[in-house]
């Protein structure tokens, strides 16, 4: 594969672009749980890009920035390798604990550090893999996961994790000379791909579905949305900002630097939180978590749990 290397790193630059994205989607995440009660993920994921994709064309024409990638065949790349992620998580989320997929999910630092050390030959600091190391065991503590209660399908969102770190190395290697607007109409493009397709198979299959946000993965598509069309847009526009400046973080820096601030969104998550807490008090305190990590990670839904 080809990499371009000429632009210069700035890691520093790419770590508050990284801290910036989890406080914006840490502030916006919080608005899933009132759309997690109405729509499904997929029905979700192809709202948002018919807001998003106008509003990223209107900035594109606005601020003569193009959105048409240099090399489609590395955006697109990428584009999957996230969409890959994706599936793997909610695939796994019909057989084990969201606890345990949360878990997996967020061993993606520890692979970046590897492909970016093994693979990509690049120099790793005691600094970083200490900091990685402390930042996933704080998610263990956090999620509460015990070591006995893994099994083989455990390791179903670890490869959603393996994807999501092919992704972020790939955004620098591959993807270093495209414009954040054109991996952001990608992702967009891809996963209302992919929702579109689930919705198809949701049709197909006519699963039964519960009420309220227990049905949020295996819903098919509902037409009286009008009362969550705010939170959906509020959603649209903070993905815009949130999900473009953590592209630019690992544009511009090195992924096995950038990775270790993804987890300050366990700093901004819960403060965000505290201020929607009586709102959405009435929700199962066990799916709140559930609601919030989620689309931080995969910017599709949000996974909250106990007062997050």
């Amino acid at each position: 594969m080809c990499m371009n290397n000429n632009f210069p790193v700035n890691d520093r630059g790419a770590a508050l672009s990284m801290i910036g994205a989890m406080l914006v989607l840490g502030f916006t995440d919080n608005f899933i749980v009132f759309i997690a009660e109405v729509v499904s993920l997929w029905q979700f994921q192809i709202i948002r890009a018919i807001i998003a994709l106008p509003l990223i064309a209107c900035i594109a024409y606005f601020w003569k920035i193009t959105i048409w990638p240099k090399r489609n065949w590395a955006v697109a790349f990428r584009s999957l390798l996230l969409t890959i992620a994706m599936i793997f998580y909610f695939w796994s989320l019909a057989f084990i604990p969201m606890a345990q997929a949360l878990a997996g999910l967020f061993t993606s630092p520890i692979f970046i550090l590897l492909i970016s050390g093994l693979i990509l030959r690049q120099s790793i600091s005691i600094i970083q893999i200490i900091a990685v190391f402390i930042g996933f065991v704080g998610i263990i503590l956090v999620v509460d996961t015990q070591i006995s209660d893994l099994t083989f399908l455990s390791f179903l969102p670890v490869l959603g994790g393996l994807f999501y770190a092919m992704a972020a190395v790939a955004t620098r290697q591959l993807c270093e000379g495209e414009t954040t607007l054109s991996l952001l109409a990608s992702i967009m493009i891809m996963q209302s791909f992919v929702g579109i397709c689930a919705l198809f198979v949701i049709t197909w299959v006519n699963p039964d579905v519960a009420n309220g946000p227990a049905g949020f993965i295996i819903r098919g598509w509902v037409w009286n949305i009008g009362n969550i069309m705010p939170w959906i847009i509020l959603q649209a526009i903070g993905a815009i900002l949130g999900i473009g400046l953590i592209f630019r973080a690992y544009q511009i820096g090195q992924a096995s630097q950038v990775a270790v601030f993804e987890y300050s969104a366990l700093i901004f998550g819960p403060f965000f939180c505290l201020g929607f807490n009586r709102t959405t008090s009435k929700l199962n305190p066990d799916f709140r978590y559930r609601i919030y990590y989620n689309s931080r990670k995969f910017n599709c839904i949000a996974i909250v749990k106990k007062g997050y």
